[in-house]
């Protein structure tokens, strides 16, 4: 939950590529996270989950997702898993408690995870139950507030269970939940901001967002990396994204950067939407609500980085570059 990376692609991608081979790989984020403080839980050591879709294409189904989750020690398993699998992968996290807690999870052709936390969330949970048909409450396995607001975004699509979805129905349930879920936590007066960098993808179209409850607060980081090729120019796994042309055949989303390439990756702006449609076009739009802060407003270059930081999904402002540019001068 603390970690994950998005990755679409025109081609067929070896997960170790992605999971354990770069420098600053997921595997290695779970022991040496840049971006994040949290000097209560420094390992993000709960469990992990690695989901993709199946370049088998089912003529009834299409393309399903897949999802491979555990709570035992992460290293051993994602060295297995990514040495011996092969995929069109969409999403990996790091997971949380349990294995009905791990993300990813799928309905149907869609499938979800969550890098952050919504405040005080018993208080809000009965509620927001209670906005859920039956089939959607019963799907809920486990116990976070994460896959609750799985269940809620799923109930704001006209069909959970169509076979595609378009970029613009993907984003509308998007920002429908966001709004659902700030609209509950105003109605029970909760004040204390709520991390929602959350993902859905049906395997063709990715929205995520990087957002906080709060117009003076930055959210949980987020970063987006595109180009032609993603490889390894150097041992010990230094990769870089190169670009041949200007379509774009790779963009991955990830909390941290995978690499210490800085002019490969660019920040997603607090409050802001991302999203990779079919024809791998990136779009990036603002989520426009009373806590939207314009980029001409000066505040919108002052949000503090106290509360991610102290929440454990980001460094003081001092720090976010500081690790980055030690390593890569030592490169």
């Amino acid at each position: 939950m603390c970690r994950f990376v998005i990755y679409k692609g025109t081609a067929p991608v070896q997960l170790s590529h992605l999971l354990t081979r770069p420098c600053h790989s997921i595997i290695n984020q779970a022991f040496d996270s840049r971006l994040r403080l949290d000097h209560r839980r420094p390992i993000n050591g709960d469990g992990f989950g690695v989901g993709w879709y199946d370049s088998v294409y089912d003529e009834e189904l299409g393309s399903q997702p897949c999802i491979f989750t555990s709570v035992t020690p992460k290293k051993q398993y994602l060295m297995e898993l990514a040495s011996h699998h092969s995929a069109h992968v969409r999403a990996t996290t790091a997971g949380t408690l349990s294995l009905d807690n791990c993300h990813p999870w799928s309905y149907g052709k869609l499938m979800f995870m969550h890098n952050g936390g919504i405040a005080e969330f018993p208080k809000i949970k009965r509620k927001l139950q209670m906005a859920l048909p039956d089939e959607l409450f019963n799907m809920v396995t486990g116990n976070t507030d994460s896959q609750w607001a799985f269940a809620l975004l799923l109930s704001k699509l006209p069909d959970p269970k169509a076979r595609s979805f378009t970029p613009a129905v993907l984003q509308k349930a998007m920002l429908d939940t966001i709004a659902h879920i700030n609209a509950l936590l105003e109605e029970h007066d909760i004040t204390e901001p709520s991390l929602m960098n959350f993902c859905v993808t049906d395997g063709e179209t990715v929205v995520a967002t990087r957002y906080i409850s709060s117009r003076t607060e930055e959210a949980a980081s987020l970063w987006f990396s595109s180009g032609s090729t993603f490889s390894e120019y150097a041992p010990g796994g230094h990769y870089k994204m190169s670009k041949t042309d200007k379509r774009e055949n790779i963009i991955m989303i990830a909390s941290e950067p995978l690499t210490f390439e800085k002019a490969d990756w660019m920040e997603i702006r607090t409050n802001h939407m991302v999203v990779i449609t079919p024809k791998m076009n990136l779009l990036q739009v603002p989520i426009v609500d009373k806590f939207y802060v314009p980029q001409s407003d000066p505040a919108a270059l002052n949000r503090g980085t106290d509360f991610a930081a102290a929440k454990g999904f980001l460094s003081p402002r001092r720090d976010v570059s500081r690790p980055l540019e030690a390593i890569e001068n030592r490169v």
